[in-house]
């Protein structure tokens, strides 16, 4: 799989003839051989008792992100051994797992992954856009 088209193409393929990775919303996007990027939206089935996303969620996006970077390099993969470690409780309206080949061996693929909650953010603006009319009110963001 040479070509990047070719390798998203097997990657959505693969993860469409999941069961459960259709039913938990994953979506493929392939960033290059190697590394790929693994996207989940928010809904309330994946919640935990206290409304956070699930552990179990949470293994299974990296889960999958790392396969599917295994596979990118290595053809079909099964997971051996992968393990999980939680900084922070998982809160936002989607997530998205970064896997990439860390090495890739004959008998072994060594994978990495990061899981990230994507939230919304408001900004405020504190000056005019290049080009606006100047106002005769100045904008001071100083704290005394």
């Amino acid at each position: 799989m040479a070509d990047i088209t070719e390798m998203q193409a097997a990657l959505v393929a693969l993860n469409a003839s999941a069961a459960f990775n259709r039913r938990a919303g994953f979506e493929v996007r392939c960033l290059g051989a190697g590394e790929i990027e693994l996207s989940m939206p928010w809904r309330d089935e994946h919640a935990q008792y206290a409304g956070f996303l699930h552990a179990g969620m949470i293994g299974a996006l990296i889960d999958t992100a790392c396969g599917f970077a295994a596979f990118s390099v290595a053809g079909r993969v099964l997971a051996s051994h992968f393990s999980v470690n939680c900084l922070a409780p998982a809160i936002g309206s989607a997530f998205v797992a970064r896997g990439r080949v860390v090495q890739a061996g004959r008998r072994q693929v060594f994978t990495a992954a990061d899981l990230f909650a994507l939230r919304e953010a408001i900004l405020v603006p504190v000056e005019a856009p290049p080009g606006a009319a100047a106002t005769s009110a100045s904008i001071d963001n100083r704290r005394p």
